[in-house]
C-alpha cells in the first residue's frame, strides 16, 4: 500500500486509519471500489469511524455506529448535523418529518444538492416530491452502514441532476458474516416509541449472505396531539465470488405524518405570535366552536387547521452487478425501480386564503360577494356543514433506471467512465373534498379510498427522461502525486400533459397549465483537482468543479416551468431561461498525527478553502405566499442573477489517551446575492444585491466529546448556530443559539454460552436546556414576513439492543 494516510472526519470526530483497502485501490481518488472495500469493516461491525484521504474535495463520513449513537432510528440527514458546513434542522427529534426539513450546505439549500442510497439516485428531496424519496424511507436508520457528504462538488458519478452544491450519499450496511437476529426497543417522550428487528442469514452456499428487517415507529407529537410514524421493510442479498459481486435490495416504506403548519412572522406580529401552531384534531367540538365564535379571524394568517397531514407508501428495489474482468477492469451495472404514492392533506375553514373566490368558481349561483354570510353558508352546506374543507395533493412516481461503470487501471492511470438513464413518469392532482360535519375525517386516512372529489383543481401528468455520462482519469504522476480530470454530459427531455386544467381565473394569476415538452443539456462539465501526499501524515487537495441543476419538473413544484401561468409564459421560459450552474473550487489540508504532549495523545483534522459562482438563480415571485400555498397559484419564474460563496470549513479531534477524545468544527459561509431583480409590471427594484442568502448561517459550531470506560461510553453533542436572515433583502432575522445533546450508554457482559450476544442499554437526551428558538425558515418574500417552526422541546429517550 502506498504510504498515504487514509482518513475523514466522522462523527465523534475521532479518525481512523484505513487498514482494509486492497492495494490496488490505494491510490485512486473517489472511485467506488475503493469506497466499497475502505467500509467493509464497518458493515461488519468492526471499525466505527473510518476515514479517508483520497480525494482531490473535502469529503467527510460518518458510520451507522455513530449514526445510532446521536439517536437511535435517527434521519441519516440529520446526523449529518455535526459535521462542518452543514445546518439541518426539523421540528422533531429524530429528522423525519419531511413537512419541516431545512438543509443547507455551504449556503446551498436541500434542492440543490444530489442524493443517492447505494448509488441510486432519490432525487432532489422537495416535500411534494416528484423524482425520488428520502433518505430515511430508502432505508431504516438501524441499516445504514454510513453516510457520505461531498460539501463542495460532488463525484462525477453521482446521479442526481440536482447536485450544485455536493452529494449525500447513504450506503446500506452489507448481511453479517455470522447468523444472528438483533431486536432494538426505544422508548421515550410523548409516547413515542420504536421497534426494529434484523435477522442475518450469515454466509451460507457459496459467498451467499442476506439480512431481513423491519422496524415500526409511532409517536406523539410534541405540540399537537397527532401520531406520527409508520412501517418499514428492509431486505438485502449479497454473492460473492471470484468473478463478481451480486447484490440485490428492496425497501417499503409507509409513512403518515401529522404535520404542524408554520407561524408566520411580521414586524406587527412579532412579539404576539405563537411559538407554535398546532392544529385541533381530535377535539372536533373545540374545532366547530373556534370556527363558530369566529376567533380564527382574530388569529389572522396563523389560523389553526382541524388538521393536516403528509402520506408516503413506497418501494423501492435494486440489482446490482460488480463484474471483475480482471485484476484491473470492473464493469458495473445496477437496475432499479421506484413507485410511490402519497396524498397531502390539509383540513382548515372554508374562508380563509382567498378559499372562498376559488369556490365560487366551481359552486356558482351565489349572490354578491363570494364572502358574504349567506355565500359562506351555502359553501359549508356543500362541504358537509362544518364549515371546514379538506384539500389534497394526490402524488404518483413511477421510476426505472440503469447506471452502468467501467473502471479500468493502465499503468498510472486509473480510467473511470460510465452512464446513468432514468424514466420518470409522475402525476399530481390538487383536489377538495367534504368534511362532514356528522363523520369527520381523521389525519389517518386518505379521503380519496371513501369519497369523491367536489372538485378537482388541476391533474398533471408529466414524463421525464434523464441520460448522464461521464469519464475521468485519476493519474498518478508521482509516488506523492496525484491528478484528477474528467467531465460529464446531462441531457433532460421532460413533457407534461394536463388531462384536469384549471378553470380559467380559479388558479392565482393563470390561465392554463402548459403543456408540450422542454429539453435542456449540458455536454461539458469539467472537473480537475490534485492530491499531494506532503508527508506521510498530512495531504493538501485541490479541485475545481462545474455543475448543473436541471429544471424540476412537477406542476406542484415552486421552481418549475410545468407550474407556470399560460402556454406563453412556458415558450417565453423555453427561449430565455437558464438552469442554474455553479463552478466550486475547493482548496484543502489533512493530518493525522499521534502526539506526545502530556495528556494528548494523538490529533486529526482537515481545513478547507472553499469559493462558489453561482450563476443563473431561479426565483418563483409568487403574487402572495399564502394564495399561492393554500388554493394554489402560478408564479413567475425568472433568472434573478448570480451568488458569490466564500467559506471556511475547520474541524479536529483532540484524543486524550483511548479513553477521552473532543472533537469541534468551526465552519465560515458568506454567501450574497449579486443582483437585485425587478418585478411587475412597473418593473420595481427588489434590492438584493450585496445581501446574504437567506437561511444559510455564516457561522456555526459544532463541539461532540466522548468517554468510554469499561462497559460504558458517554458523548455530549453542542452545536451552536448563528444569526439567519429571513428575507430576500435581509429586512427580518431569527437570533443565534446553542444546543446540547447527551448519550450514555453501556455493554453488558454476557456469560459464555449464553443464547444473547450482545445486550447495550442506553439513554439520550436532546434539547438538554429546553431551548426555545426558530428551527425551520420558510422564506418566500422578499421582506416583510417569513415563517418560521419551533425547535422541539427537551425529550428523553431509552434503548434496550439485544443481539442473538
Amino acid at each position: 500500500m502506498h504510504r498515504s494516510v487514509k482518513f475523514l472526519l466522522a462523527s465523534t470526530m475521532s479518525l481512523a486509519v484505513v487498514s482494509a483497502m486492497p492495494a490496488w485501490a490505494a491510490n485512486a481518488p473517489d472511485l467506488a471500489p475503493e469506497a466499497e472495500a475502505a467500509y467493509a469493516a464497518a458493515d461488519q461491525g468492526g471499525n466505527d469511524i473510518i476515514v479517508t484521504g483520497r480525494s482531490t474535495r473535502s469529503v467527510t463520513q460518518m458510520t451507522g455506529v455513530e449514526i445510532q449513537k446521536i439517536l437511535p432510528g435517527i434521519s441519516p440527514l440529520k446526523a449529518l448535523q455535526t459535521l462542518p458546513g452543514v445546518t439541518f434542522l426539523t421540528a422533531d427529534p429524530w429528522g423525519n418529518n419531511e413537512q419541516n426539513i431545512s438543509l443547507y450546505v455551504h449556503g446551498f439549500n436541500a434542492q440543490q444538492l444530489g442524493y443517492t442510497l447505494d448509488g441510486i439516485p432519490l432525487g432532489d428531496q422537495s416535500y411534494g416530491n416528484y423524482n425520488g424519496l428520502s433518505p430515511q424511507r430508502a432505508i431504516i436508520s438501524e441499516n445504514v452502514g454510513r453516510v457520505t457528504l461531498a460539501s463542495g462538488a460532488g463525484d462525477l458519478g453521482t446521479a442526481s441532476t440536482s447536485n450544485l452544491g455536493g452529494t449525500i450519499d447513504t450506503f446500506s450496511s452489507d448481511p453479517k458474516e455470522d447468523m444472528g437476529a438483533t431486536i432494538a426497543q426505544t422508548i421515550g417522550s410523548y409516547s413515542s416509541f420504536r421497534t426494529f428487528v434484523r435477522v442475518d442469514s450469515g454466509t451460507f452456499g457459496n459467498g451467499n449472505s442476506l439480512y431481513l428487517s423491519g422496524a415500526r415507529q409511532d409517536g406523539r407529537a410534541w405540540d399537537f396531539n397527532g401520531k406520527q410514524g409508520g412501517y418499514q421493510a428492509n431486505g438485502k442479498f449479497v454473492h460473492d465470488d471470484a468473478t463478481g459481486r451480486l447484490t440485490i435490495y428492496g425497501a417499503y416504506s409507509d409513512k403518515t405524518e401529522p404535520n404542524e403548519d408554520a407561524t408566520v412572522i411580521t414586524p406587527a406580529n412579532r412579539a404576539t405570535a405563537p411559538y407554535a401552531r398546532p392544529f385541533l384534531y381530535p377535539d372536533f367540538a373545540a374545532a366547530q366552536a373556534y370556527l363558530n365564535s369566529g376567533a380564527y379571524k382574530a388569529d389572522g394568517s396563523n389560523y389553526r387547521n382541524y388538521y393536516s397531514d403528509a402520506q408516503r407508501t413506497d418501494y423501492l428495489g435494486y440489482i446490482k452487478y460488480d463484474w471483475k474482468i480482471s485484476d484491473k477492469i470492473t464493469f458495473s451495472n445496477q437496475g432499479y425501480y421506484h413507485h410511490n404514492d402519497g396524498v397531502g392533506v390539509v383540513a382548515g375553514p372554508i374562508d380563509v386564503a382567498g378559499l372562498p373566490g376559488l369556490f365560487s368558481f366551481y359552486f356558482p349561483g351565489g349572490t354578491g360577494a363570494a364572502t358574504t354570510p349567506a355565500n359562506l353558508a351555502r359553501l359549508s352546506t356543500i362541504f358537509g356543514g362544518s364549515g371546514l374543507a379538506t384539500r389534497t395533493t394526490e402524488y404518483r412516481i413511477d421510476r426505472e433506471g440503469l447506471i452502468s461503470t467501467v473502471q479500468a487501471e493502465l499503468g498510472k492511470h486509473k480510467i473511470e467512465f460510465g452512464g446513468w438513464y432514468e424514466h420518470q413518469s409522475s402525476s399530481a392532482f390538487r383536489r377538495w373534498y367534504a368534511l362532514d360535519v356528522n363523520n369527520p375525517s381523521t389525519p389517518y386516512q386518505r379521503p380519496g379510498d371513501t369519497l369523491t372529489p367536489l372538485i378537482t383543481q388541476y391533474g398533471s401528468e408529466i414524463r421525464v427522461n434523464e441520460i448522464q455520462t461521464h469519464i475521468q482519469d485519476s493519474w498518478h504522476v508521482l509516488p506523492t502525486l496525484t491528478i484528477l480530470a474528467g467531465f460529464k454530459s446531462t441531457f433532460q427531455k421532460a413533457s407534461q400533459q394536463v388531462p384536469v386544467q384549471p378553470i380559467p381565473g380559479s388558479f392565482a394569476n393563470s390561465t392554463a397549465l402548459p403543456v408540450g415538452k422542454i429539453n435542456t443539456d449540458k455536454a461539458f462539465l469539467p472537473q480537475v483537482g490534485a492530491l499531494w501526499d506532503v508527508t506521510g501524515s498530512e495531504q493538501i487537495f485541490v479541485n475545481a468543479q462545474q455543475n448543473i441543476r436541471q429544471f424540476p419538473t412537477s406542476a406542484a413544484a415552486g421552481l418549475s416551468p410545468f407550474a407556470l401561468g399560460s402556454q406563453q409564459v412556458f415558450e417565453d421560459f423555453k427561449n430565455t431561461v437558464k438552469p442554474e450552474t455553479s463552478w466550486t473550487y475547493e482548496i484543502g489540508a489533512r493530518s493525522q498525527r499521534s502526539l506526545n504532549f502530556g495528556p494528548i495523545t494523538g490529533f486529526e483534522g482537515q481545513i478547507s478553502y472553499y469559493h462558489v459562482d453561482f450563476s443563473n438563480r431561479l426565483l418563483a415571485i409568487s403574487p402572495t405566499t399564502v394564495i399561492t400555498s393554500i388554493i394554489s397559484g402560478a408564479a413567475i419564474l425568472q433568472n434573478v442573477g448570480s451568488v458569490k460563496t466564500d467559506g471556511v470549513d475547520l474541524a479536529g479531534t483532540l484524543r486524550f489517551g483511548p479513553h477521552f477524545s473532543i472533537y469541534n468544527a468551526v465552519s465560515y459561509n458568506n454567501s450574497k446575492f449579486q443582483d437585485s431583480y425587478t418585478v411587475g409590471i412597473a418593473q420595481t427594484v427588489v434590492p438584493t444585491a450585496g445581501k446574504q442568502v437567506p437561511g444559510s448561517p455564516k457561522w456555526t459550531n459544532k463541539t461532540v466529546v466522548s468517554a468510554n470506560y469499561g462497559i460504558f461510553d458517554g458523548q455530549l453533542v453542542g452545536d451552536y448556530l448563528g444569526k439567519r436572515f429571513a428575507t430576500f433583502t435581509n429586512d427580518l432575522s431569527v437570533p443565534g443559539y446553542f444546543t446540547l445533546a447527551a448519550r450514555i450508554g453501556a455493554t453488558i457482559p454476557m456469560s459464555e454460552g449464553s443464547h444473547i450476544k450482545r445486550l447495550n442499554v442506553s439513554v439520550n437526551v436532546t434539547n438538554i436546556t429546553d431551548k426555545k428558538a426558530a428551527s425551520t425558515l420558510s422564506i418566500g418574500a422578499a421582506s416583510g414576513t417569513f415563517n418560521e417552526f419551533p425547535l422541539a422541546p427537551r425529550q428523553v429517550f431509552g434503548t434496550i439492543s439485544v443481539g442473538f
